[in-house]
């Protein structure tokens, strides 16, 4: 009897092991470990909320118990940010260098296999975007070959995981919406290409399916809002069908007052999700005054802004980026922002200007663009000595910095660091260590939303030259 029940045990607990994937988990955890972490914390979200803030450990790994989590999206950051998919049971660890972020970003335990697929698309699509950019020149049937072949491939491997993996039904529509809305942005992205071109849309010849899936576009997906994928295509999607509402006067500009104006009508016209819809007006309005050049039209588009968006933290966080914005258009003085020079001696940034200026930024955390940005100040300043290139250093660990500046051989005279990064980020608008500045020697903005590499910078600079 007694060896009877011993088997009957051995099989039930040889049952519930096999059975373990199906059963349900306790605790659901997402945890990993940073490489070169850029800060000490990592912040886990919901959608656009915070789930939580983590300290990382001294090791610089972090872990996170939900309590009952919903499946679905979720996100962290971590100096960068990405997304991943989450279900009840779940045992998520993730592995990442931010020296290379999203292309060592790799996910092990439960839920890992479907976490891992999603990267491999997003890279995959990264990737193909690249390689498309050559292909824009094609005519429509021609970009459209191309562009089957790569849905094609997506479609595959997306069946092939389907296939073996068999996930949840959750799981495969956010999976079928990244291939999907990815598709679809490789065609909006190909049509605002053509739409800076006149003569090829007038004489463009599409094929009757090409824009068959406008025909159905989801406005209302509430569950992918914060979703890239969809919601970089929706983005794009009302880039292009704003344009047609001026395309007699001139070609199509994303950054102008006109079209932001009316994307923004559309947008609120069109989508019924406030969240989305207030998440997509946000955007355009911060990048419309990022690039803004004209004070009367920013108090328009502010004013505009609150008619469509009544969140009373959002309209005032653009009324904080348009007071800001206001104050760097053309014609207005620079803030006299306080800066470090080589000797650790504080100077404002008005007495350190001999001549004309360009400022360009720059940090230790990109060694490649410091490099790179250094060498085009070198270029320009060679081609163009009426203008003093200041390299200012937004990083807050003086010795370092003086120590990259000395062992680089840059001229020390014309290298800064700023002495409240935090001040010079909120009064300067430094949303990129791309932007430059080209200012008077009396401190007088000519161009506050340049960038060194902008293939018109050389134009900019002479246009000052001769006024």
């Amino acid at each position: 009897m007694i060896k009877k029940i011993l088997i009957l045990l051995v099989t039930i607990l040889m049952v519930s092991c096999n059975d373990s994937k199906d059963v349900g988990h306790e605790f659901t955890t997402f945890g990993g470990e940073i490489v070169n972490p850029k800060g000490k914390t990592i912040i886990i979200f919901k959608d656009d909320a915070v789930v939580d803030t983590l300290t990382l450990s001294e090791d610089n790994t972090f872990q996170y118990t939900f309590k009952n989590p919903k499946a679905g999206l979720y996100s962290f950051q971590h100096n960068e940010f990405q997304m991943f998919y989450l279900e009840p049971g779940d045992s998520l660890r993730l592995r990442v260098n931010t020296m290379d972020f999203d292309e060592s970003l790799h996910y092990s335990g439960r839920g890992s296999k479907e976490n891992n697929l999603l990267m491999e698309l997003f890279l995959q699509n990264e990737k193909d975007i690249k390689t498309l950019g050559a292909f824009y020149m094609l005519e429509p049937t021609q970009f459209q070959e191309k562009l089957d072949s790569l849905n094609k491939r997506n479609k595959s491997k997306y069946d092939a995981f389907i296939a073996k993996h068999k996930p949840s039904e959750g799981f495969k529509s956010v999976a079928q919406s990244n291939c999907k809305y990815n598709h679809y942005i490789k065609k909006e992205l190909y049509t605002s290409v053509l739409n800076k071109n006149e003569e090829r849309v007038a004489t463009a010849v599409f094929p009757k399916n090409f824009y068959e899936y406008r025909e159905n576009i989801d406005f209302n997906n509430s569950s992918l809002r914060t979703y890239y994928p969809y919601y970089r295509f929706l983005n794009i999607y009302f880039d292009n069908i704003t344009y047609p509402s001026y395309a007699k006067e001139g070609g199509q500009n994303n950054r102008s007052f006109k079209h932001v104006y009316k994307k923004v009508a559309l947008i609120d016209s069109l989508v019924p999700n406030d969240s989305l819809k207030h998440k997509l007006i946000v955007r355009n309005v911060r990048r419309y005054l990022l690039s803004a050049k004209n004070v009367e039209n920013e108090r328009k588009m502010v004013a505009f802004f609150k008619k469509h968006v009544d969140n009373p933290k959002a309209q005032e966080e653009i009324d904080a980026l348009a007071e800001a914005t206001m104050k760097l258009t053309p014609g207005q003085t620079l803030p006299n922002i306080l800066l470090l020079n080589t000797g650790n001696a504080t100077e404002g940034l008005h007495a350190i200007l001999k001549k004309d200026a360009v400022l360009y930024f720059w940090s230790l955390e990109s060694v490649k663009h410091f490099k790179d940005i250094h060498s085009k100040a070198a270029e320009l300043a060679s081609k163009y000595p009426e203008y003093q290139f200041v390299g200012i250093n937004t990083d807050t660990h003086f010795k370092k910095w003086l120590k990259a500046v000395k062992a680089s051989g840059y001229n020390q005279a014309n290298e800064y660091q700023f002495e409240d990064i935090e001040t010079a980020e909120k009064k300067l608008l430094l949303n990129s260590h791309n932007k430059a500045l080209i200012i008077t020697k009396t401190g007088e903005i000519l161009e506050s939303n340049t960038n060194l590499f902008n293939p018109k910078i050389e134009q900019q600079l002479l246009g000052f030259l001769n006024q």
